[in-house]
Formats: C-alpha cells, structure tokens, sequence
C-alpha cells in the first residue's frame, strides 16, 4: 500500500473543484497536474496559467463556463514550465488575444531544439519517471504537486508563444481589474506574479504551494537560485494577500496565515543552504550531508514543509552542485573507477560474486540492496529482478511523490514492461 501520508495529501489537496476566491475570481484545483485560475472582467475573462493538456484545459473551460460566459480577453502565464502553457490553445483558438508571460519566459520543455548538444533523451526518460507515465492509476496515486489520475490526452499540445513580454514590474488592466505584474524568480528564473490589489488576491504561480519545494527536481533541471527563491518568498510574505492562489495545491486564505506559510517556506530554504555550506566548510562530504540535514522542529512539524515534492536531501545535493560544482573536496574523488572495475573490487572484498549476491538477498536494508545489486549488474550478473523488488518495496514507505513514482517506473523498466508509455 502507498504510503498513508502521501494519500491523504493527495485527498486534501487536490480535490476536483473550483474554488471561489473573491466575487469574479476563482481557481480550478484537481483537474490537472497544476491550478488554472479566472479573473473576470466587465466584459471578458483573464486565464492565468492553462494546465498540462489540451483535453484539462477543456475540462477546465466546461467548468468555468458554468460561472462565466464571458470570453477570454487575455491569458497569463506565470512561467514556463510545460504543466501551466499546455492548454492555452484552447482558450484562444484562433491565438488572437494577448498572452502575457515574463521577458525571460524561456521552457525547458516545450520546443527543445533537437540539434543542440543536450541529453534530451535523458530528460525526456528521468520526466517519465518522476510523473509515473505508463504507470496505473493505483500505481500513480500523486504527482506530489497535483493528482496523479487525471487527463493526458493532448499532453504539452496546446501551447501559444507568448505575445507581449514583460521587463519589468508593471501594472495592467484586466478589462476593468487592475492587476500587478511582479518578477519574482523562484522555482524558474522566468517566474511572474500576479497582484489584484483591490481584491487583495496573489497568484503565486509556482513559487509556493502546500509541499516542501522543488529545489531541484530529479528529471534534471539546470540550477535553480535558492537566495532568489527566498527573496520572492520574502516579497509575496510582504504584500499582505487576504488571499494566495499557487499554481498547485489549494489556496490559502488569512493574512496571517499567508505570512506564516511564506516565511516559514522562506526559512526552510534558508536552512538547507546554511546546513549544507557549514557542512561543506567543516569537510563533510556531500553523502553525509543529505543523510543528516532534516529541517528543525520549529519548521518540521509545518503540513506546507511535507517532502511530498520536493526533498530536502536531494536540495542538499543541488546547492552543493550549483555553487561549488560536483567536486565536494576529497581528492579521492579526483580519480575515476569504472562500476564494473568497483563492482569486481567488491566482489573481491565479499569473497567472490556469489557471496555478493547472497548479501544482496540477506540485507534488510533496501538503500543497500539497491546499491548491491548495481555492482551485480555491472559485473553482468541477472539481479534487475531483485532491484525491481526493492525499488517497489521502497516505493510503499515512500512519503516523496517523484521518488515513488520513479521508483515503481524504473523497476517495471527493469522487468522489461516498457517505459514511457500511457
């Protein structure tokens, strides 16, 4: 069974609704992998953010016409990643309206130029895993950040270039609500906020939802800037919103209680990257850093810091790699060793590869027996199925979205069931 923790946040936060956040405003939570939000004017609409898929931004539009009628005026990406452009098309079929994005508005998933030298194969497989496509709905229970069962159809297909750009912040007209345009760098650099400051409402995009965040993702991401994460989430704490609409999750309502959650996510990053650059200026390697680092207590017991998305070890790795680079001090690291040259000292050290196997299958430590079985592997000896074992077994206790996911995607890979699909 999946993790008990993991189901009752995927329950909680990702019910199948839409939500009314002010007279006029409203945002659809729990029909795609991230919200999608309204804002109605006096004769138009304004979509903010547009989901994964063609077919979620439909169901998205049924609903919302049962609260509006009015057309769309305008549409509002928060940034760029592919779960909040995927849909616009179906709001502007004839791609004949604004569509509003930051200057820096720049996907690393949509439109990847096939001749550049990049692992796009790389990305392309480590997204699979981390989402869980061809995995079961049973399987999939949670994406971490939205509900893991819901439409694929028309995945990525429906995304319009943005048209106007925005340098810097700015206000605007929402055909008759005014709005505020705010840059605010977090989870991506091409992050845009959005401020209705007569309705006190604030559309944070991905830069806060109800999960510990994604500092770094694990289908590979290039660096992301702790310090401007935590100096956005310093910014939103100030404006003072009655109302905070993420791009996933619900939205949180109270002036307080939005202050806490912003400050309190503010700290949380703030303390993984003092953590982890004390530990790198006291000589600990980069293994005993992300074993140790948990949050303390004043931040660990928040709902909003559960790791259902992001991973505070994982964070660890990433800040150590994005400031100081893979090496973490200890010249041993310098030289290199195959796994097969590893694995064969290993099997030395066991007394032959038979005795490796066997250890293999007696550890009740799972993390261990995954590590064993990769040096069986590489010695060309068949343990993919005891890997596959303890990559589900690891997959139940697993409190973390992406790492279950991946977990049970790579171990049907290993199987031979196909990767990639559905």
């Amino acid at each position: 069974m999946p993790n008990s923790l993991l189901i009752e946040h995927n329950r909680q936060q990702f019910p199948k609704s839409v939500v009314r956040l002010a007279p006029g405003i409203w945002s659809a939570i729990g029909f795609a992998a991230s919200n999608m939000h309204l804002v109605e004017g006096q004769s138009s609409v304004t979509i903010i953010d547009t989901t994964e898929s063609t077919k979620a931004a439909e169901n998205v539009q049924a609903a919302f016409l049962k609260r509006t009628s009015k057309p769309v005026g305008r549409i509002i990406y928060t940034h760029s990643h592919r779960d909040h452009i995927s849909g616009a098309r179906v709001f502007a079929p004839d791609n004949d309206i604004p569509i509003i994005a930051s200057a820096t508005f720049n996907s690393d998933l949509v439109q990847i130029d096939q001749d550049a030298i990049a692992p796009n194969r790389a990305l392309g497989l480590r997204t699979q895993a981390q989402f869980g496509f061809g995995l079961s709905h049973e399987e999939r229970v949670s994406l971490g950040c939205g509900p893991g069962d819901r439409p694929m159809e028309g995945l990525g297909a429906g995304f319009l270039e943005p048209t106007e750009r925005i340098v810097a912040d700015c206000e605007i007209d929402l055909d008759g609500v005014t709005a505020r345009l705010i840059l605010a760098p977090g989870e991506t650099a091409d992050h845009m906020l959005v401020w209705l400051p007569e309705q006190q409402v604030l559309f944070s995009g991905d830069n806060w939802y109800h999960a510990f965040p994604n500092l770094y993702a694990i289908r590979g991401t290039p660096y992301r800037d702790f310090k401007a994460w935590a100096d956005s989430l310093d910014l939103m704490a100030g404006i003072g919103a009655e109302v905070l609409a993420p791009g996933h999750t619900l939205p949180v309502t109270g002036k307080d209680r939005i202050y806490e959650v912003l400050t309190t996510t503010r700290d949380a990053i703030l303390y993984v990257m003092e953590y982890t650059a004390d530990g790198m200026d006291r000589g600990m390697s980069m293994n005993d850093i992300a074993a140790s680092i948990t949050l303390p207590d004043e931040l660990a017991d928040k709902p909003w810091l559960g790791e259902y998305y992001g991973k505070i070890g994982w964070s660890a790795r990433a800040y150590a790699a994005g400031t100081l680079g893979w090496y973490d001090g200890n010249p041993t690291q310098l030289g290199t060793m195959s796994d097969a040259d590893r694995a064969t000292q290993l099997a030395t050290l066991a007394g032959g590869t038979a005795a490796l196997f066997k250890a293999a299958q007696a550890t009740q430590d799972l993390q261990w027996r995954l590590e064993l079985c990769d040096h069986l592997i590489a010695l060309g000896e068949p343990a993919e199925g005891m890997k596959a074992e303890a990559l589900v077994a690891l997959a139940e206790t697993e409190i973390n979205a992406t790492a279950r996911n991946t977990y049970l995607w790579e171990a049907k890979r290993l199987r031979g069931d196909g990767e990639g699909k559905g």
